[in-house]
């Protein structure tokens, strides 16, 4: 099995060829080798390689006739097996012309996992024009890719764009966001719709659109990048977010130079929330939000809002998520929230820490 991931892993500058194991593969290898590879897809793995395998089947079903991609699939020092199981399927799929399967020594987190990806792409003397990160627990859908890389070829300023993030039955999930900032948080602790229609401008995630529309950020699930943009700003993901915030930090760094970024639900990908970290997912029991979700946050706003609106954000979410508490009880409402939410907030907050990020 080493032997098979090291080959898979050198395959890095080869170029790309269409996936044997589709019916759609109706391109010569020959004729994949003359394009110029439009795309690399990220993919960081952590101990769901089920999920992973099942993605890359859906991006083999895509073949390469219209979109020339190639994955780089990083895997985070996951150490339950994940790297054999995947490295099984890429063989006996035929999937190693294409996917390219990177072992990384040690779990540095979310984007440093995407780093050890966007690296490599960007080290190549030809790279490719676009890099989609793609999380492991998606199905990305029919056209998805060529939707995506149109609308960029389309809007030359556009630095990223997102796909429309939905559940397996089509039911669109919020997937284009605003900055956070102390009215957000106000409203995300509060909960009460006078509050909502009150601070409408400023909410967070406000519902899904069906037209495409630029915005503040995307979520990294399904997140294609400009290669142009790291090229010009040498602007890797701060990987100093283990997990969460980094994406939002990414876009908030690149609209200081110059670049917007899109939401365009054309795109459809299927994610499956929360697989690694299990902190989102709405299928399970809530679980303790970890320390890293509160850390990412402080440093999010300690990085681009500074302390004092950092401090006055921390105090809208302390007295709208209190207020909340109290009138869910009263109300009767069933509790929904992660384990000793408040206590955990309150002991990470900048008010505890200080202004050091």
């Amino acid at each position: 099995m080493t032997t098979t991931v090291t080959t898979i892993s050198t395959n890095l500058h080869a170029s790309p060829a269409r996936p044997a194991s589709t019916a759609a593969a109706s391109v010569s290898s020959a004729a994949a080798t003359a394009r110029a590879l439009d795309m690399t897809i990220v993919m960081v793995n952590y101990r769901t390689p089920e999920d992973a395998i099942n993605s890359l089947a859906s991006l083999a079903e895509h073949g390469q006739n219209v979109v020339n991609f190639r994955v780089i699939l990083v895997d985070n020092a996951s150490g339950d097996g994940s790297v054999s199981q995947i490295a099984d399927a890429i063989a006996a799929r035929g999937w190693s012309p294409w996917v390219d399967l990177l072992p990384l020594p040690h779990n540095g987190g979310y984007a440093s996992g995407n780093n050890a990806g966007i690296q490599r792409i960007i080290a190549q003397p030809q790279p490719p024009r676009y890099v989609l990160l793609l999380n492991p627990d998606t199905i990305v859908r029919p056209e998805a890719l060529t939707r995506l890389m149109d609308f960029m070829e389309s809007n030359p300023k556009a630095g990223m764009a997102g796909s429309r993030l939905e559940d397996p039955d089509g039911t669109p999930q919020c997937s284009a966001f605003r900055f956070p900032s102390a009215c957000s948080e106000l409203d995300a602790g509060m909960r009460l719709g006078i509050v909502t229609r009150l601070l409408h401008r400023w909410i967070a995630a406000p519902p899904p659109s069906d037209k495409a529309h630029a915005t503040d950020w995307v979520a990294g699930a399904a997140m294609i990048i400009r290669t142009d943009l790291f090229a010009q700003l040498g602007l890797l993901m701060d990987d100093r977010y283990f997990m969460y915030f980094e994406e939002v930090d990414f876009c908030f760094e690149a609209r200081r130079a110059g670049w917007s970024c899109w939401y365009v639900p054309s795109s459809h990908v299927v994610h499956l929330v929360g697989q690694s970290s299990g902190v989102t997912d709405t299928r399970r029991a809530p679980r303790r939000r970890p320390a890293y979700w509160f850390e990412s946050r402080r440093r999010f706003f300690l990085r681009n809002r500074g302390f004092f609106r950092t401090a006055l954000a921390d105090l809208a979410f302390a007295v709208g998520f209190a207020t909340w508490r109290v009138r869910r009880r009263l109300q009767g409402k069933p509790d929904t929230d992660p384990p000793h939410m408040l206590w955990d907030f309150l002991r990470h907050s900048v008010w505890m820490h200080g202004p050091r990020l």
